[in-house]
């Protein structure tokens, strides 16, 4: 198979937006967010910074950085532009993240020309028309680009050729491979397993007996890159949903309930602005072993409310407590599904406490004007929304 899969991953992506809408950023170590990184410059992370790292244990690695608020409508926007030249580039194109993509140029080699070429295109395009360093791997399997987009970061573009990819891949850590956390690693150091190339050829009857069935079968299936995902275009929309990832042991449950406000307040903000309601609220959890699992609760009626979602969201966290708390927790996510349109809605009285409708419309504008930093709430846990 070609090597005809291109995984595009922007770097850092909201700190590199805030660097190049701010000249006096550039070169700088420079963190996003206040009370919990949610990103950082690379400036910043080669003195140790990481995102979901609390802000005063970042400051103590990195005392110069400067700390800037997040802008979600800028990082909204440049996805946007972002995606609209990926689409210009090919009509196969699978969205994974706000930052990132897989693409499909494998009808484009007669009239477009290669895979490489068409990558390299690709980054200067965005770097000329959206202002913002890309890192572009290619390979001929959906897993080998993306292993091949994070070893060329920041800013490269390297490409696996074919027949290539054993080669490329076997040296690596077996961290490398996409699902394999902390928990796996050590795991499989107990069984002499480092590499990839190691991963590759152990016993497979061995490795079940370390991991499983399901996992040991998966993941030597990467390590051999078996791999029979293609792009996949279905952009049909299912829900409207936000997440965070970070470090496995980096989380408390204060820094999570600062997260999870942050998720409803945008969640529930992007679907005002794209007039839908939703009736089910989902947190999306996953540990340190890349297993994800979700928890829903169903609302009587469709909303778009901050305070009915909410409130919802703050029932489901309590519910996970115990585990968001235990320092397994490496991604929190939160998403409504369930869609419809407020025309199709019957509204009803309502008589919960909450921000009113008109408050939730005021925020919309002001932020939609002024940016995310424009109003916000006015600490980190010791001002609840009123919702909780």
């Amino acid at each position: 198979m070609p090597a005809s899969i291109l995984h595009a991953d922007l770097d850092s992506f909201y700190a590199s937006v805030e660097q190049r809408d701010d000249p006096t950023l550039r070169d700088r170590p420079m963190i996003v967010g206040r009370g919990i990184v949610l990103a950082s410059s690379y400036e910043a992370k080669a003195f140790g910074v990481r995102t979901a790292m609390g802000t005063k244990a970042a400051l103590r690695l990195c005392p110069n950085a400067v700390i800037v608020p997040a802008r979600f409508h800028a990082y909204a926007e440049a996805s946007k532009r972002v995606f609209e030249v990926f689409r210009d580039t090919s009509p196969l194109v699978e969205p994974v993240s706000i930052d990132e993509a897989f693409i499909d140029v494998g009808g484009l080699a007669r009239t477009v020309g290669p895979a490489p070429r068409i990558a390299e295109t690709l980054r200067h395009r965005i770097r000329t028309e959206v202002g913002l360093p890309i890192t572009v791997g290619v390979a001929s399997t959906k897993h080998c680009a993306k292993v091949a987009s994070q070893a060329g970061k920041p800013d490269g573009l390297l490409v696996v050729p074919d027949g290539g990819e054993l080669d490329f891949l076997w040296p690596l850590p077996v961290d490398r491979l996409w699902g394999v956390g902390l928990k796996t690693t050590q795991k499989l150091g107990l069984i002499g397993i480092g590499t990839v190339g190691d991963l590759a050829n152990v016993d497979i009857e061995r490795l079940t007996d370390a991991l499983g069935r399901a996992h040991a079968h998966h993941l030597h299936a990467l390590a051999n890159n078996r791999d029979p995902r293609r792009v996949d275009t279905d952009r049909r929309r299912k829900s409207i949903g936000s997440q965070r990832s970070f470090p496995s042991g980096g989380l408390t449950g204060d820094d999570a309930r600062v997260i999870m406000f942050e998720l409803v307040d945008q969640i529930s903000a992007r679907m005002r602005g794209k007039e839908m309601m939703g009736r089910t609220v989902t947190m999306n959890l996953r540990d340190n072993e890349f297993r994800s699992f979700s928890r829903s609760v169903t609302l009587p009626e469709a909303t778009w409310s901050s305070s009915t979602i909410g409130r919802a969201a703050t029932r489901l966290f309590r519910d996970n407590e115990q585990f968001i708390n235990s320092g397994a927790c490496t991604k929190l996510g939160l998403s409504l599904s369930n869609l419809s349109s407020p025309h199709n809605v019957q509204q009803s009285l309502s008589f919960e406490p909450g921000r009113s409708p008109e408050v939730d419309a005021a925020i919309d504008e002001i932020t939609t004007r002024f940016g995310t930093s424009a109003i916000g709430r006015t600490g980190r846990t010791s001002a609840r929304p009123d919702w909780h």
